[in-house]
């Protein structure tokens, strides 16, 4: 049996371009489960935009009912200058919160310089966040196998 079949799994949604942001999400657990994970295996949260990921990602940690959380966004350049800090407070904090709780933090947050909410780039980004889902389940898969592996190190030692 491999290590994703009892796995627990979180994942935190932003609402912001949720049409766009869900893509990665039904991708996500489209792939877990060819892999073997159940959709009861997966809580989706919900949060009204990234910055807010690092807070609930780190609650959601600290239950301790979680083997892995997975944090989709999507951060744009929206004509005024918040985009790059709000970029470096969200992945600073996913990643203080993964490295204090030692509960693996993926991110499917992106952060295009440039988004113009045009058809065009409307569906670029619905069809990159499937391909980016997928790339996540596929970091999942193997991120538990790792801390499964580990594991199994630290009862040895």
């Amino acid at each position: 049996m491999n290590q994703t079949s009892n796995s627990k799994i979180a994942f935190v949604q932003a609402n912001w371009h949720a049409d766009i942001v869900g893509e990665g999400r039904k991708s996500f657990i489209a792939e877990m489960e060819k892999a073997g994970v159940t959709s009861n295996q997966i809580d989706v949260y919900d949060v009204p935009g990234s910055l807010e990921i690092p807070l609930q990602a780190k609650k959601l940690a600290e239950t301790g009912q979680y083997d892995i959380i997975v944090a989709c966004g999507f951060i744009i350049n929206g004509g005024i200058y918040h985009h790059e800090y709000v970029n470096h407070a969200v992945l600073d904090g996913m990643m203080r919160v993964q490295l204090d709780t030692g509960v693996p933090i993926l991110s499917v947050v992106l952060t295009p310089l440039n988004f113009h909410d045009s058809e065009e780039h409307h569906k670029f980004f619905f069809d990159h966040f499937k391909v980016k889902g997928k790339e996540a389940a596929e970091a999942c898969v193997k991120t538990l196998e790792n801390m499964s592996a580990f594991a199994v190190l630290n009862k040895a030692a």
